[in-house]
């Protein structure tokens, strides 16, 4: 490939759609974009090449990724498409067959490949500065860090195992030397992601590999233990309950009220009733699971557990539903969210042969399981006026800043709306003594 080092380097613009996963994806591609001397840009129009990365999970998020593609047609003729939704490039290519190049997820190579393609490069790599921690597509106080790939998991509603493949989890060492270097370039806050976040290691029997002057066990507990002395907030996300977690929440008890490893578990439930659960292919002993929630409690006190549950799956009954409202009530879980189920095409659910639940009962009892956590949830904040809290700083204008508490993760949980009358930078860790809470917020003053 030969290069040009007079010719203007060649500009790409970008579109990332979907998970955080997915945000990771696209942050690798970005760096290698970047330091293979290629400019970012934010217009479709004018740029040598579009890249959309896509979601492809639910029929919606296949529509938004669609409509994506179709835009930057519209301005730009050459466009690169990859993400999960690349896994079924028939769709894209019935939708849109000028389409230049279509790839699946984690197809760093054949991405790269397409863009020199359509837009060869004019700088010498060499000569480009890329940040050593990689392009960003987070701010600059916290970032996503994928510690494997794919799942083993047969939920009936889920074909990320079709898209994504089976677990491939990361040496621990590479694992921390990544997140050494985002701690290095700032980052306070690391969240730590896969499709089954629990099962790290599993795949390569926990293996150790070389990590500064010492050999790290790819297990869940020891990747933790390590992260959280890296000197920056480590937030668990996607952890199944597997029995391990119980040490991790020990850990947890031990890191302490203002230790890195955040009292914090992001564990999707799904459901409550045992029927669905097991339509579904998920773990269906829920009382089993109220039991541990409570003794998770008892060993760590502040343990904010966040979860996501499906209402509306096939065969899902007036009782069953009743169940998860008891469920809900019983847990009194920390942050939620809730999706009206969709039918995912390659998915298990759709041959079970289950009846469908109307699209209005769906929203109804959306509406209603909603209303049920907002009660929840007020309750739990309301307890929290009058505390001193350790925040992280997301935002400040005006003498007004916004961040979040240890039980917060950003775009998905609440937040802290801060009044201070220092000046307050992204990435400051505060203490907010809570004056008042609303359903999901909290307001306080520095102090």
């Amino acid at each position: 490939m030969s290069i040009d080092p007079h010719k203007p380097a060649p500009r790409v613009s970008f579109v990332s759609l979907g998970c955080p996963k997915a945000l990771v994806d696209s942050e690798r591609i970005i760096t290698r974009l970047r330091a293979e001397g290629y400019e970012l840009t934010r217009s479709h129009e004018g740029a040598d090449a579009v890249v959309v990365n896509t979601c492809g999970f639910l029929d919606s998020a296949k529509a938004e990724s669609l409509a994506a593609i179709g835009s930057a047609l519209a301005e730009n003729g050459k466009v690169i498409v990859t993400g999960c939704m690349g896994a079924e490039p028939e769709a894209i290519r019935e939708a849109y067959p000028g389409v230049f190049s279509i790839t699946g997820p984690q197809a760093y190579d054949s991405v790269m490949a397409a863009v020199h393609e359509a837009a060869p490069p004019a700088h010498d790599p060499f000569l480009d500065l890329v940040p050593e921690q990689g392009v960003k597509l987070t701010p600059r106080h916290y970032s996503y860090l994928k510690i494997s790939e794919g799942c083993n998991n047969t939920c009936s509603f889920c074909i990320i195992p079709k898209l994504r493949g089976k677990l491939a989890s990361r040496p621990a060492g590479d694992v921390l030397r990544e997140a050494e270097k985002l701690v290095k370039a700032g980052v306070r806050e690391l969240l730590v992601i896969s499709q089954d976040t629990s099962a790290y290691g599993l795949d390569i029997k926990y293996a150790e590999s070389p990590f500064a002057d010492r050999s790290v066990s790819a297990k869940f507990l020891d990747l933790t233990r390590e992260l959280a002395d890296l000197g920056a907030w480590v937030r668990l996300h996607y952890v199944y309950p597997y029995p391990h977690v119980d040490e991790v929440v020990e850990l947890m008890a031990e890191s302490g009220p203002r230790g890195n490893l955040l009292p914090y578990l992001d564990i999707p439930f799904q459901h409550a009733s045992p029927a669905v659960l097991k339509n579904m292919r998920r773990p269906g002993n829920q009382e089993r699971t109220l039991e541990r929630v409570k003794r998770w409690r008892g060993i760590c006190p502040d343990l904010a557990i966040r979860s996501t549950f499906i209402v509306g799956f096939p065969g899902e009954s007036e009782e069953d539903f009743e169940l998860l409202l008891d469920w809900l009530g019983e847990a009194r879980l920390d942050r939620v969210g809730a999706f009206k189920y969709e039918p995912v095409r390659g998915a298990l659910a759709n041959g079970l042969g289950l009846p469908a639940v109307p699209d209005e009962i769906k929203q109804r009892r959306y509406n209603r399981f909603m209303e049920k956590q907002q009660t929840i949830s007020a309750s739990i904040l309301k307890n929290k006026v009058g505390n001193r809290l350790q925040v992280i700083v997301d935002t400040y204008e005006n003498g007004i800043g916004k961040g979040r508490s240890r039980a917060d993760a950003p775009q998905i949980d609440g937040s802290v709306a801060i009044a201070s009358r220092r000046p307050l930078r992204p990435g400051d860790l505060v203490t907010v003594k809570i004056e008042r809470a609303d359903a999901y917020d909290l307001h306080g003053v520095t102090v």
